[in-house]
């Protein structure tokens, strides 16, 4: 018989997503990004919209939870089936909330995904990290073929940026990292992020930039318009890694020019961001963030 999950643990999870959305806002300074010292290349946003953005998805969180609980079918890909609908009010909550400013969109889509096969996972007794990153992969089974079905797209005038860069590159973007169970965070940003040393702020900034090595952002080329870009900035990350990274005064400088640089070429790491955000889940999972949280 699978175990419930206490009533406790539930509010639990639901904090612990909340709270995630609010340290990687709270991170600084992120090239390009929000941050209570800077609004970096979104001059329609500031640090107290990503509050309140956050915040307004709480009943979100709370559904993704409850469908998990709820959950009985062999089927995992129904589950995921079951929390798209909740996904979407979720993302006309928020633009509500910020006055029609996309500021959680991507983390409403892969934060739901974790937080729900994480209910899932421990509602059948399961905390294995690469259990949950396989759990997640069965759930997602049917998401490539469903969302980047190619006639249906060519025949849409309503594309996203990550349907758009598919047609025109043929890249999976979020979609392939959600439906390879996030092998950026579970493979390289988590286990970065274990073993970094440091302040909070400095662990988190260093995990950012370690997940801009792996992931195709997508943000970056949606500003950029080209691929290359993120192999231009990968190089510059990896100076930043060279010389020290963010506990170090050449390393810190290094990430204040790469700022200045994403500012004066309108560049973005949105959708580094977002896996920021399930990176610092996760830590709060496994108590390697600062966390009073227990949920196992």
């Amino acid at each position: 018989m699978p175990n419930k999950l206490t009533v406790v643990c539930q509010q639990h999870l639901v904090s612990m997503a909340l709270e995630s959305m609010l340290y990687e806002v709270s991170v600084n300074p992120k090239p390009g990004l929000v941050d209570p010292i800077d609004n970096g290349t979104h001059p329609d946003m500031n640090v107290f919209m990503f509050i309140d953005s956050a915040l307004s998805l709480r009943p979100y969180f709370e559904q993704c939870v409850a469908a998990a609980l709820q959950f009985n079918d062999v089927d995992l890909t129904k589950l995921f089936d079951a929390i798209r609908p909740a996904g979407i009010e979720a993302e006309r909550v928020m633009f509500k909330a910020t006055n029609g400013v996309n500021t959680h969109k991507g983390a409403i889509f892969s934060l739901g995904i974790l937080l729900t096969a994480t209910a899932y996972q421990l509602k059948q007794g399961g905390s294995r990290l690469s259990a949950l990153s396989k759990l997640i992969q069965k759930m997602l089974t049917n998401l490539i073929d469903h969302d980047f079905n190619r006639s249906g797209l060519t025949s849409s005038h309503h594309l996203t940026a990550g349907e758009r860069q598919f047609i025109k590159y043929g890249f999976l973007g979020i979609r392939g990292e959600a439906a390879a169970g996030f092998p950026t965070v579970f493979e390289h940003a988590y286990p970065f992020l274990k073993e970094r040393s440091g302040s909070i702020n400095q662990r988190l900034l260093d995990t950012l930039l370690k997940i801009v090595q792996f992931a195709d952002d997508s943000n970056l080329i949606k500003r950029s318009g080209d691929p290359n870009i993120l192999n231009q900035v990968r190089r510059q990350v990896q100076r930043y890694f060279d010389l020290g990274g963010s506990q170090t005064i050449d390393g810190y400088q290094k990430l204040l020019a790469l700022n200045q640089t994403f500012k004066q070429q309108h560049l973005s790491l949105g959708g580094s961001a977002d896996l920021l955000i399930l990176t610092i889940f996760l830590g709060i999972k496994e108590n390697t963030v600062n966390s009073t949280h227990n949920i196992v």
